[in-house]
């Protein structure tokens, strides 16, 4: 079939017409035409699709009639579900499509036979057994071993996944094909189906892993495809920089030493083994406890100026060097052995390359690719390198794989430029189409600038932003979402407005996410105070919904060691780094949040932008134009007005 004519698939009368909820969209039409036409051409193709596009459609269907074996990456494990179970189902019946598809999730979705049987004789997991022995009865009963099919008795042990972390492998402790449970492994039989599938789901986690990890077994699922198709891609720079890095958390140094001295104390030979397991785990307990009271994220530099930091980190190298060389002989001894002496490896070297002498400050560019930098977690921390820039990683990646590869999101360009991504990614070989959203903006929104606000660095801030959405929540009823860009102003936002609202005011940090979203859309004129999180990939459709507060232009926060590096790199070469990168990227986290408000043709709201610099400084334009059209309310008393009207 033509591009057009899998084009017209999409359009009035075709299959997809009898559909409940479906309309034809001109958008949809252009961009199946257009993504039909990569497929032809085994191009690079970036497509920002706005709201309502239905992009979903939009790619499934030239995807499914290629007869190409498709891979589908999405942001998050929700959207693999959500795709797998419900769009993908309805495309491939309406095209009536024989095509095999599978779903492949991370190794923690699924169990792991053989540490569950392990888990059963750990002392300390007496408090879990009754959980452990419902799982057990499961195991023998599930086809598909995800642990999202245990509901309740996986849930509540999330809330302390220690038992989850014990029944689940990772790529460090994975014995792979030596396990004698290898054959009825749920990961391997699910990489298995996928490779025998003609479109498999994945995330952007796993696509990224099986390049860069070489995952076992997984790597010849992506080498197998004609056409890569990621959604939700304006995650991607950001996650590739994480995989094309290098990371040791002192979780996984404990988690190495903790199963080298369990395997070793079976063997009555290996006492020498168990003392040095035992002296590493001290170790690292130490270096965990440098990490308490730190900043969340320092440079490595500025952590190891103080001179016990860098003794305790030597000491960490030099034992995790020792346990290395004490594995090394016990390789043939069993596929424990073998697999711990494999993570030693790995994680040394890791920590090698991260903890060696950084450059000096004026060091030449070329030598600057890459920013050292240290995270305290909720426990202990992490050391990490990350590279300043991953296009030419990810070039690699995608000459490794070629065919047809296929970006899009509903936020990638910045009005009309998508140079801020391409370049992040290194696509200058890839085409570009930009759709902006069916919905009627001018009819179905309205955008309020309210006035007299202080600036966003007067520490009054949060507090005014509080006091201006008060007025605007009441008239609405509630069904408001407040986005905050910082914790410390969801904190006094939601502190104010609790005391203040009699609607019910629901907290990130309450309840899961989940739990919040459900009670909020359940209760219809609730008020949800959120961060990050809550910027994008929430969907929630109708009037409970109807209204969107931003506190602040979402910049990101000065002292990041990343960011400040990516910065640096900028001005190195000549460029401005505010408007090449810290504006590029808070317009297009703006345009996610404020993508929350109209999420249907029948929806109605107003997205309240508090931020003043919005009005009062130059690039505040630029802003405003990159949101969807709608008119603008900058008085009190036409926001009440237009609100009456929901």
């Amino acid at each position: 079939m033509t591009p057009e004519e899998i084009a017209g698939l999409l359009g009035d009368g075709g299959p997809f017409s009898g559909l409940p909820g479906f309309a034809a969209r001109e958008p949809q039409q252009r961009m199946a035409a257009a993504v039909a036409d990569a497929f032809e051409r085994e191009a690079a193709l970036v497509v920002e699709a706005g709201t309502g596009t239905g992009k979903t459609y939009a790619y499934l269907v030239p995807a499914l009639l290629s007869g190409k074996r498709t891979l589908v990456s999405t942001g998050t494990r929700t959207l693999q579900d959500q795709l797998f179970h419900r769009d993908l189902p309805r495309v491939r019946d309406a095209l009536r499509a024989p095509a095999r598809v599978a779903l492949l999730k991370g190794r923690a979705n699924y169990l792991c036979l053989y540490r569950m049987k392990r888990a059963r004789g750990l002392p300390a997991l007496r408090w879990a057994w009754d959980r452990l022995r419902a799982i057990e009865d499961w195991a023998r009963r599930t086809d598909a071993g995800e642990l999202a099919e245990l509901g309740p008795v996986i849930g509540e042990a999330r809330e302390d996944d220690g038992l989850v972390r014990q029944i689940t492998s990772t790529a460090d402790n994975c014995l792979g094909s030596r396990c004698d449970d290898f054959e009825q492994c749920f990961v391997a039989r699910a990489r298995r189906n996928a490779q025998a599938a003609d479109l498999v789901v994945v995330n952007h986690h796993l696509l990224l892993a099986d390049f860069v990890l070489k995952d076992q077994g997984f790597g010849q699922i992506l080498s197998g495809s004609d056409a890569i198709i990621i959604d939700e891609a304006h995650q991607l720079p950001e996650l590739a920089a994480e995989f094309f890095g290098r990371r040791v958390s002192t979780r996984q140094l404990q988690e190495l030493a903790r199963d080298v001295q369990a395997e070793a104390q079976l063997q009555p030979d290996l006492s020498a083994l168990v003392e040095a397991a035992q002296v590493f785990s001290g170790d690292v307990t130490r270096f965990e406890q440098l990490f308490a009271g730190l900043p969340q994220r320092q440079p490595l530099t500025a952590f190891l100026a103080d001179d016990e930091r860098c003794r305790v980190a030597e000491q960490v190298g030099d034992s995790l060097a020792g346990l290395r060389q004490m594995l090394s002989p016990l390789e043939e001894r069993n596929a424990e052995f073998a697999a711990a002496l494999e993570r030693a490896v790995g994680l040394l070297e890791r920590w090698t390359h991260v903890l060696r002498e950084p450059p000096p400050a004026d060091a030449d560019e070329t030598l600057l690719r890459e920013v050292r930098w240290v995270e305290a977690l909720l426990r202990g921390g992490s050391v990490n390198a990350t590279p300043i820039e991953v296009a030419d990683d990810f070039q690699r990646m995608r000459e490794t794989y070629p065919g047809t590869w296929l970006f899009t999101s509903a936020t990638l360009a910045v009005g009309e430029d998508f140079g801020h991504f391409s370049r992040a990614l290194g696509l200058d070989d890839a085409q570009t189409l930009r759709l902006d959203s069916p919905f009627d903006y001018a009819r179905q929104a309205r955008l309020y600038l309210p006035s007299g606000l202080p600036e966003p660095n007067d520490p009054r801030y949060p507090l005014a932003v509080a006091a201006a959405a008060q007025p605007v929540i009441e008239a609405a009823g509630g069904g408001a979402f407040v986005l905050c860009t910082s914790h410390r102003a969801l904190r006094q936002i939601a502190e104010r407005l609790r005391g203040q609202l009699k609607l019910r005011v629901l907290v990130q940090g309450d309840d899961s996410r989940s739990a919040l979203l459900d009670a909020f859309a359940e209760d219809g004129n609730a008020v949800l105070v959120g961060t990050s999180s809550f910027w994008e990939g929430v969907d929630v459709k109708g009037s409970a919904l109807r209204c969107v507060i931003i506190d602040r232009l979402p910049f990101a926060a000065p002292g990041d060691p990343v960011f400040e590096a990516k910065l640096d790199a900028i001005r190195r070469r000549g460029g401005t780094p505010f408007f090449d990168l810290q504006l590029p990227e808070a317009i297009v986290m703006l345009r996610q949040g404020a993508g929350r408000l109209i999420r249907d043709p029948s929806d109605r709201g107003l997205l309240m932008l508090c931020d003043p610099r919005i009005s009062s400084k130059a690039y505040g334009r630029r802003v405003l134009a990159s949101l969807p059209r709608m008119p603008v309310l900058r008085e009190l008393d036409a926001v009440r007005e237009f609100l009456s009207t929901l």
